[in-house]
Order: structure tokens, then sequence, then C-alpha cells
């Protein structure tokens, strides 16, 4: 299975130049923990994280909505395509505390937002087909 058929495919995206006060509004207002950051033709630049917000801007001093999402984004930012598996890229997300992998075209172009919770729910879905296949089978015979 693609991870894009399990991804969001709307992910929320804001521009280089967003402020980071801006951003985190995006944020907010969708209910997510992270925001694809991308130039104008929607190649991922970095993605700015509930993590960021916290590493680089709490105690920063500096004025969130003065300050472009640029300069508090973490880059480079780990990406899977379409041809990710969807065991590779659980694999790179618990190995390197990642909730969030942005998925991009072959020319690095946004397609969605692979979220921890994507791959959770698809793997506990799949355990309870198979659950219930199994009781099925079992009342059969």
């Amino acid at each position: 299975m693609s991870i894009l058929q399990i991804c969001e495919r709307d992910p929320v995206a804001v521009s280089l130049e967003t402020s980071v006060a801006d951003a985190i509004r995006c944020m907010l207002k969708a209910r997510v923990g992270a925001v694809v950051v991308v130039d104008s033709e929607r190649v991922v630049a970095g993605i700015f994280t509930e993590r960021d917000v916290l590493k680089r801007l709490a105690l920063s001093g500096r004025n969130p909505d003065a300050t472009p999402v640029r300069e508090m984004m973490t880059t480079p930012v780990e990406l899977a395509t379409e041809e990710t598996g969807e065991a590779e890229a659980l694999a790179v997300m618990l190995e390197r505390h990642y909730r969030h992998l942005p998925v991009v075209d072959h020319k690095g172009r946004l397609l969605g937002m692979l979220a921890l919770r994507h791959v959770l729910e698809a793997r506990i879905d799949d355990l309870v087909q198979r659950l219930e296949a199994a009781q099925n089978q079992h009342r059969v015979i």
C-alpha cells in the first residue's frame, strides 16, 4: 500500500515568508502538530513543528509576528516519496523521533503529510480486520 493512501493529502503548508505567529495559528486552526514550509513551487523547504516552537522560539525573546518561519523551521527535513513503504516510513519516524513526514514527488513538491497517527490507525485497522476474520472463521467451524 502506498503511504499516499493513508497520509493527509491536503496538508497544512505555509510559505517561507509566513510569520511564526501565523504558522502557529495555522497549526492551531487545523489541530495539527506541524506545518510544511514550501517555496513558490510547493517544493518542501522545511518543516515547522511544536518542537520547533519549544526549542527555537519559546525562550528566544523573538517576536513571533515579526519572525519568518524560515528562521525557525527544521531543515533539512526528512522526506518520504510515493515509493516509500509504510514499514519504512514507520521505522524512520520511530528511529528519529519524528511524528510527521512530508511526502513529495520526484521534484520535491509536496504531495501529503504522513503523521505517526496515520500509520498507527492503518495498522490498527488491519489488525481489527484480521481479528474479525479469524473470529468469523472460528464461528464457521
